[in-house]
């Protein structure tokens, strides 16, 4: 059974509900929660996008879907989350609550109609890292949440990387700045705490076992530079991941030539390749 869902919002697309404000951690913090998009029930369990939003991990907000809210037309649940900010709790909490989102939504699969054997996750800048972070690290244990018996997986089957920072070590500038937001996220200039900056970076924890990657980036951006992406991609197609790399040329730190026609076509094409089939159980205890 359904629990009830809010009426359909304006301007989401016809047919498609919401449940708001679903609480992914029990008596957690204000920021642990999430949005549920659902289309109409086909009678089949639908693939799973979650959506994890940007922000230097001191602002932004689960609360318009950000562009995988539109899926939701397309056949698939949507999950659009907060998490604790860098002012909240430094990291790791920030993966973590990503990881605990996914195990509450694999672990709620039943009454929201979602296969739990095909999830993805997508992000933008912040958010970005966030998912690249969520697909090189997990289900392998690196990060705990909050819930130390929880034991549903954490991997994923597809993730969507839009111009996340992969390598925090060679970010340029950053490095002694103080006030940096990759500073406020590990608790310091990242010259002086490379073991955490380390840990946060995506290509830190890559293995042949990752799942496929589509990773999109402005030629042009000046806030996450392009060579971050290329850092990922590369180390990601030598450890044998499969990588789809799709430099939007021109392009700053996002803007519509991300949604334009050929980027949400090769967005869909990639979704309905990972997620869209049949899928082995999903794996418990990794």
């Amino acid at each position: 059974m359904i629990l009830a869902a809010s009426a359909q919002q304006p301007g989401l697309p016809e047919g498609v509900t919401i449940h708001r404000d679903l609480a992914y951690v029990e008596n957690g913090h204000e920021r642990q929660r999430l949005d549920l998009y659902l289309p109409a029930d086909s009678g089949q369990p639908l693939p799973l996008v979650v959506w994890i939003h940007g922000g230097a991990w001191l602002a932004g907000s689960k609360e318009d879907g950000g562009p995988a809210r539109d899926f939701a037309s397309k056949g698939y649940a949507v999950a659009s989350i907060n998490y604790r900010l860098s002012q909240h709790a430094r990291f790791p909490a920030q993966i973590e609550d990503c990881m605990s989102a996914i195990q509450w939504l694999r672990k709620n699969a039943g009454t929201y109609r979602i296969d739990a054997n095909s999830v993805a996750v997508w992000g933008g800048s912040a958010g970005g890292h966030l998912a690249a972070l969520v697909g090189t690290a997990g289900g392998a244990n690196v990060f705990k949440t909050p819930d130390p018996e929880e034991t549903t997986s954490t991997r994923v089957q597809a993730v969507i990387d839009w111009f996340g920072p992969t390598d925090f070590i060679q970010f340029g500038n950053a490095l002694d700045n103080p006030d940096s937001p990759e500073a406020r996220l590990i608790g310091g200039p990242i010259q002086d705490n490379m073991e955490a900056a380390a840990s946060a970076n995506p290509i830190t924890h890559i293995s042949a076992e990752d799942p496929p990657f589509l990773i999109m980036h402005g030629t042009q951006d000046s806030t996450v530079p392009f060579s971050q992406s290329e850092l990922l991609v590369n180390a990601l197609r030598k450890a044998g991941v499969e990588v789809t790399f799709q430099p939007v040329a021109g392009a700053g730190h996002g803007g519509s030539q991300f949604v334009n026609q050929e980027n949400r076509a090769m967005i869909n094409a990639f979704l309905e390749k990972h997620l869209k089939k049949h899928s082995a159980p999903a794996p418990h205890g990794e």
